[in-house]
């Protein structure tokens, strides 16, 4: 038997070095809802938001680890390397990532028949994929 879900989404843990910066694309420029800050034992804290019923947990250590999160997506390096959100407004927030000086890795381009996306670089060097269905 597989996995039996009690919620429709995943949560995502991205650490970062610098949670005001983090906080200024997810929470101020994507418009995800911010629950609220939580510590986190042997100092550091959690910044947990919300995108649909998906929470996103920005983690500050206390300490930061040595190693930095390579730059380049999927080419830059294994493991985690980009997460998607379906939206019903693609150009939008394309245009608006764009204004706040982030990084379009990949302008609106047709995917699949009737499907478009758009990847945008965040602050710690992961690509959030926008995809659009007509």
């Amino acid at each position: 038997m597989g996995v039996q879900l009690a919620k429709d989404s995943v949560d995502v843990g991205v650490v970062v070095r610098d949670a005001a910066k983090a906080l200024a694309f997810y929470r101020d420029t994507l418009g995800f809802v911010h629950e609220g800050t939580m510590p986190l034992p042997g100092g550091g804290s959690m910044e947990r938001l919300l995108c649909g019923t998906s929470l996103i947990k920005l983690v500050s250590p206390a300490t930061l680890p040595a190693a930095a999160n390579p730059p380049g997506g999927p080419g830059g390096a294994s493991g985690l390397r980009y997460w998607t959100i379906s939206v019903t407004n693609l150009d939008d927030m394309l245009a608006r990532c764009q204004a706040q000086g982030y990084r379009v890795v990949l302008p609106r381009r047709t995917v699949r028949p009737g499907v478009s996306a758009g990847i945008v670089e965040d602050p710690e060097g992961n690509w959030v994929e926008f995809l659009e269905t007509a």
